[in-house]
């Protein structure tokens, strides 16, 4: 026996790859593995992103996932991975696998309902891999989102905060969360981020009779497609 210590082995990585294959096969009965990838592209043709990996007896694993620069905080990241979503229930998968280094973007798969399920220590730079997996349901229903800009009146703060918390406290009756909310330092405006699962949801939490709007809050309401990082 002979060992040969080298570099890159296309042909040795197919040789493996086709007798593992063989092997899980074999072990699992499922054999419909196949890859999966989306692929964006801008206006020009040139790539400003993209998502590999590969689907297998109902599991979908996330290999790689790239956004240029200039397209990052865009959105385009989570598009990507709802495409692949949406394209793995297809195949007929419920779950999904993805891992991330510490320093790339854990929290981005938290905010998209990934839980982390262990840590693999030693990555170069005092980092870790970060591993998650996701059930995959039925495509959500399209939620409508809002943003809420609240102007309070300088000689009655406290009453108008007053008056948001009893409003706010209401929005589980029909349906709705406060996702967000952000405050200004001098404590005069507010920005809220609501989410009910319909505009019908937030009709009936208007007309709610428990709710008096306070005049003195200036209030203007914005309906929103996505929310970035």
């Amino acid at each position: 026996m002979t060992l040969t210590v080298g570099g890159e082995d296309k042909e040795l990585s197919a040789r493996l790859d086709k007798e593992l294959t063989a092997f899980n096969r074999a072990a699992t009965g499922a054999s419909d593995e196949a890859g999966l990838s989306v692929r964006a592209t801008g206006d020009d043709g040139e790539l400003t992103g993209g998502l590999t990996g590969w689907t297998w007896g109902g599991l979908c694993g996330v290999g790689m996932l790239w956004v240029r620069d200039d397209r990052r905080g865009t959105g385009l990241g989570t598009e990507l991975m709802r495409a692949a979503e949406d394209e793995a229930r297809r195949r007929g998968c419920d779950r999904v696998i993805v891992s991330s280094f510490s320093f790339q973007a854990p929290s981005f798969y938290r905010r998209l309902g990934y839980v982390e399920t262990g840590r693999s220590e030693g990555i170069p730079g005092g980092h870790v891999d970060v591993h998650f997996h996701k059930a995959l349901g039925p495509p959500a229903a399209p939620a409508f989102l809002l943003a809420v800009l609240l102007d309070h009146p300088a000689d009655a703060v406290e009453d108008a905060l007053a008056y948001e918390e009893e409003a706010l406290a209401l929005l589980p009756r029909h349906g709705g969360r406060l996702e967000r909310r952000l405050r200004t330092a001098d404590g005069l405006s507010e920005v809220h981020l609501v989410r009910f699962p319909s505009e019908e949801a937030y009709r009936a939490y208007l007309a709610d009779p428990d709710r008096t709007p306070d005049g003195r809050i200036t209030a203007r309401v914005l309906e929103v497609t996505e929310v970035y990082a």
